[in-house]
């Protein structure tokens, strides 16, 4: 049981080494799609994944085209600040792809057009938060996931 973590252009090592970790704890899949706001060897990504890095399960794409044409006919869902639906209403099944966007913009205007259908946020009950931690978010949506799952 587990999901596939897809973290489209991370930018801070620290964010991306603490998913690493999540995943690993919630027997997922990390999907890293380049560019990177850092390099993959960045001390401050393994110090956030500490010692686990080495049993994560990481695969790593080239662009987003790269990821899209090796994975186009998996069941994915978008998180993003902008979304109407809550993670609450996904429909969440063993192997889903849950797809994250870069901390500074998120998820690029074209994945949001395309995929209208598939968006879904965490909703913020504060008007002074414009959107929360990218580590913290994947893992309120995967423990939901797996909560919803057993």
């Amino acid at each position: 049981m587990g999901f596939n973590i897809v973290l489209i252009e991370p930018e801070i090592p620290n964010n991306t080494g603490n998913i690493g970790r999540l995943t690993l704890a919630s027997g997922s899949i990390l999907h890293l799609v380049k560019p990177f706001g850092f390099e993959i060897n960045d001390t401050r990504l393994k110090r956030a994944g500490l010692d686990y890095w080495k049993h994560i399960s990481v695969k790593i794409y080239e662009n987003i085209n790269d990821f899209m044409s090796i994975n186009n006919d998996k069941n994915m869902v978008y998180l993003s600040s902008s979304a109407e639906k809550s993670y609450y209403s996904i429909e969440y099944k063993d192997d889903m792809f849950l797809v994250f966007g870069k901390e500074s913009v998120g998820l690029s205007k074209d994945i949001l057009t395309k995929n209208s259908d598939k968006l879904y946020k965490i909703p913020i009950h504060s008007n002074h938060v414009r959107s929360l931690n990218l580590a913290n978010a994947v893992s309120i949506v995967i423990y939901e996931g797996l909560r919803n799952i057993n």
